[in-house]
């Protein structure tokens, strides 16, 4: 992979990574273990509040006879959420340090919302998966904790929260941080990459300040941390995937093909291969908006005309010729069942990039027990926040990398075409 992207930067293009300087980063954990004040703690004490946003989120406090002012309404926006005093969506929120941009999904605690997580997992950089101090590792902990993982995620931060709880007695955080270790290491994460913080988003003590009840930790506040992380290799080091999205006929160059670059970079002269037809060509010429380019890269929406006359359609594949992905029927994933349970031989419609075929889970090889991490043959229906092996066959090919090594073309979801409903997340082996 290093001398795939040594090409790239070989290449004549000018390459502006697609999240520089911005850090992507989800909060996940159990319900109730503070994921939403954790998040308004750090816009609050980053001083990237406004006013008026403080002013009704003190209203809507005392309204619901609070003392103090709840600052995780400063994330909780629907009305729903508020009345509950729940998470329901994956809400976004954006702010910065004099060091790096940050983005955060605050995703959801309760198990009926795992897809939601799952969503704001799939293109985060980090997570931060908190932990209750007073009990410790739970069952959505574990969940959140292996999904993170499984997508890929590369930084994980343990935040054992609710520490004022415990009087924060550094010997319960030791207890927590200890599960947590043993888990991860069944899971198969690499525990030098998860880092663990003692911390109060009520009282504020490790998230943006140090405070004074937590002397005895000599590491990092939050914040500091997630300002010293390295977003993982930026898409444009991977080999070219262009998902072709719209085909259109101009007078000036013929036929073009529009999309935004999903990984790698394009430019004339390129030599690339189209899928699933497997017909080689060249770039002939790279535009954004109306300006000929003399080369893009990943993230950016471009159109592209080829040399020679080839039947490319919508969701077909412009791809780096001497690296193209596999073209494949049946393959392999490890899926995050979502909603329902799986209907055995069952059809549903398979969307990976802009290509949507129909497709069958022909086989399960094993289901994972997220409090053991056992895996276990199948036994009984497959249901709902299910993580499962298993062997899919698409009825028509499907040009297809592994998640590990290109998460832009190793994953996928599973639609129910009854409901139009998204039941699967899915990562290609």
């Amino acid at each position: 992979m290093d001398e795939i992207a040594a090409e790239r930067t070989a290449q004549p293009v000018q390459d502006h990574h697609e999240h520089s300087g911005v850090l992507r980063f989800i909060t996940a954990g159990s319900v109730d273990d503070g994921k939403s004040t954790l998040i308004g703690r750090l816009l609050h004490d980053s001083r990237h509040v406004l006013e008026d946003q403080l002013a009704a989120v003190t209203r809507a406090s005392r309204s619901r006879g609070m003392a103090e002012v709840d600052l995780s309404l400063l994330t909780d926006g629907l009305e729903a959420e508020r009345e509950q005093g729940i998470t329901i969506d994956v809400a976004y929120r954006y702010f910065a340090t004099a060091r790096r941009k940050f983005i955060i999904a605050d995703t959801p605690g309760h198990e009926q919302y795992t897809r939601n997580m799952a969503t704001g997992a799939s293109t985060a950089h980090a997570a931060i998966i908190l932990a209750d101090a007073t009990r410790g590792l739970v069952e959505q902990g574990r969940r959140h904790l292996y999904i993170a993982h499984l997508l890929g995620v590369r930084d994980l931060i343990v935040a054992v929260n609710k520490m004022d709880l415990v009087g924060f007695d550094r010997a319960v955080f030791e207890s927590v941080r200890e599960a947590f270790e043993d888990f991860a290491e069944g899971a198969g994460a690499s525990a030098a990459r998860i880092h663990y913080i003692p911390l109060s988003a009520l009282r504020g003590d490790m998230v943006v300040e140090r405070g004074t009840r937590l002397n005895w930790y000599g590491g990092p506040t939050l914040l500091e941390h997630l300002e010293t992380l390295e977003p993982q290799a930026a898409a444009s080091a991977f080999p070219l995937r262009f998902p072709v999205q719209l085909v259109q006929r101009t007078p000036e160059r013929g036929r073009a093909y529009l999309g935004r670059i999903a990984a790698g970079s394009v430019y004339a002269g390129q030599r690339v291969v189209v899928l699933p037809s497997g017909v080689e060509t060249t770039i002939a010429s790279v535009h954004r908006g109306l300006e000929a380019q003399s080369g893009a890269t990943a993230g950016d929406a471009v159109s592209l005309t080829l040399a020679t006359q080839v039947d490319v359609a919508r969701g077909d594949i412009i791809a780096d010729a001497d690296h193209a992905p596999r073209l494949v029927n049946t393959f392999d994933a490890t899926l995050v069942w979502l909603v329902n349970a799986l209907r055995p031989g069952a059809t549903y419609l398979l969307k990976h990039g802009t290509r949507t075929v129909k497709a069958k889970v022909s086989h399960v090889s094993h289901v994972v027990d997220v409090n053991t991490l056992h895996r276990c043959p199948p036994s009984g229906p497959i249901g709902a926040n299910s993580i499962f092996r298993a062997e899919l066959t698409a009825l028509q090919p499907l040009a297809l990398d592994a998640y590990e090594e290109n998460r832009s073309t190793g994953a996928f979801i599973l639609i129910d075409e009854t409901t139009n409903q998204t039941i699967a997340a899915g990562m290609v082996s």
